[in-house]
């Protein structure tokens, strides 16, 4: 073979490589093609946070890198793509420098399927290396990716997620739950409120997941106690499109309240249930902290307005940090008033940012961070908030009534608020944890 020959081969080959490594590169319709599917991209000017060649790019000691995992598709979207919104808005707002350092922050979609997530974070730690993840929404994935990132040493911080055992009987320091409440927390208050009503007897109903077995037991834990009777727990599987059965079986109990612990599109459909089938004028209502959030509200009409719930958020509340919080988020969302959600998920950034600034900044021992987090006390969009031992936030859990604005739009006004309240309620937390977590088989 010739020289000129091997020449013009080689030459040739190389044009192929070169050909196919460029149709490979992702290109910006690509990469925004992957932020759509909920594939982990680095911030760009778009999610709020600076580019990586400015920030210092992957694995620069300059930068925080922070793993942001939610609902984007699926039953449950709406709560998540709230949850995103909110996130990026304290970004937007406050900027992505933090004592010195630039934040970048990675978002990806757990689909709120647990297998799914726990992939897609274990892709945040092992290729993005991030140093602390925030998110998911549903309870039982939070359980799947806390266990995971403990394990790996990597905190876990949960804007949202609810499951009780997060900050109780599975505690663990880089666990913290920063923007969100446990699924019992508020539903332990309303269950002695219900009670101090008159109401004797009760049916809960609540989606069968982690979620919905603490929301309605901290619910029937409380009434109970109280001396009133739960004459039926009813279990409906997540992403219910008919809940007309459910209706029949509240009407032959004839309780005198109700207590609802739904979320996601289950929310509306139910609350379009109860009205159509006229419980709505005839049966005490009362609901947990997601059954009139605004993710789902904004999709309700006259059904809702009148309808109570007990949580930890309420849009209505006129104090400064909730009203700042509203009217700044409302100009930049097309007037759209932040849900439960994306309050969570910027409390979540606002506390960090407090936790990094305590620390200059130095999260070369993660520890350092965990506890500048624990010490913190903060005035949120939430309310006032500060860590238990558990790192569980002991904040204000409002009973709220859905109110028709000037404007026709809906949100929850708070008619009383319940302050310092803790996720063991009134209970002796040692007493306490020793009782198995709520579940089907145990409500308290």
């Amino acid at each position: 073979m010739s020289a000129t020959y091997k020449l013009t081969v080689r030459l040739a080959v190389l044009l192929v490589l070169m050909l196919i490594a460029a149709a490979c590169s992702p290109s910006q319709d690509l990469q925004e093609e992957a932020q759509d599917e909920g594939q982990p991209v680095a911030p760009s000017e778009e999610s709020g946070s600076e580019d990586a060649s400015e920030s210092g790019g992957a694995g620069s000691d300059e930068t925080i890198r922070i793993g942001f995992i939610a609902p984007l598709t699926g039953t449950v979207a709406a709560p998540g793509t709230d949850m995103r919104k909110g996130w990026e808005f304290y970004w937007e707002q406050n900027g992505t420098e933090v004592a010195g350092r630039q934040v970048e922050y990675f978002i990806d979609d757990d689909t709120g399927d647990p297998s799914v997530a726990l992939n897609r974070v274990q892709r945040m730690v092992e290729e993005e290396d991030v140093d602390m993840v925030v998110g998911p929404v549903l309870a039982n994935v939070a359980l799947a990716v806390a266990e995971y990132l403990v394990r790996e040493g990597v905190p876990s911080i949960q804007a949202v997620a609810a499951a009780d055992d997060l900050t109780q009987r599975d505690f663990d320091p880089l666990v913290l739950r920063l923007g969100a409440t446990t699924s019992s927390q508020n539903s332990h208050p309303a269950g002695e409120w219900a009670y101090e009503q008159g109401h004797r007897t009760a049916v809960t109903i609540c989606p069968d997941y982690a979620f919905g077995h603490e929301s309605c037991g901290g619910f029937a834990r409380t009434f109970k106690d109280a001396g009133g009777e739960v004459t039926a727990a009813l279990w409906n599987p997540l992403g219910t499109q008919d809940f007309s059965s459910y209706m029949a079986d509240i009407q032959a109990e004839d309780p005198d309240i109700v207590y609802v612990g739904q979320t996601g599109g289950d929310a509306g459909r139910f609350v379009q249930a109860w009205s159509d089938f006229g419980l709505k004028d005839s049966v005490e209502f009362l609901g947990n902290s997601t059954i009139t959030e605004q993710a789902v509200l904004r999709g309700m009409g006259p059904e809702a307005e009148g309808l109570k719930s007990f949580s930890y958020y309420a849009e209505g509340r006129e104090e400064p940090p909730t009203q700042e919080f509203i009217e700044a988020y409302a100009e930049a969302n097309d007037g759209e008033i932040p849900s439960l959600y994306s309050a969570g998920a910027y409390t979540a950034a606002q506390w960090i940012t407090e936790a990094i600034e305590e620390i200059d900044g130095d999260l070369s021992d993660i520890n350092d961070f965990v506890e500048a987090a624990q010490s913190i006390s903060l005035e949120t969009p939430l309310g006032p908030m500060r860590l238990d031992e558990y790192n569980n936030p002991i904040y204000n859990a409002y009973l709220r009534e859905v109110v028709a604005r000037d404007d026709g739009t809906l949100w929850n006004v708070p008619l009383e608020t319940y302050e310092e309240v803790s996720q063991f309620w009134t209970y002796d937390p040692e007493e306490y944890l020793e009782n198995p977590v709520y579940s089907r088989d145990y409500q308290g």
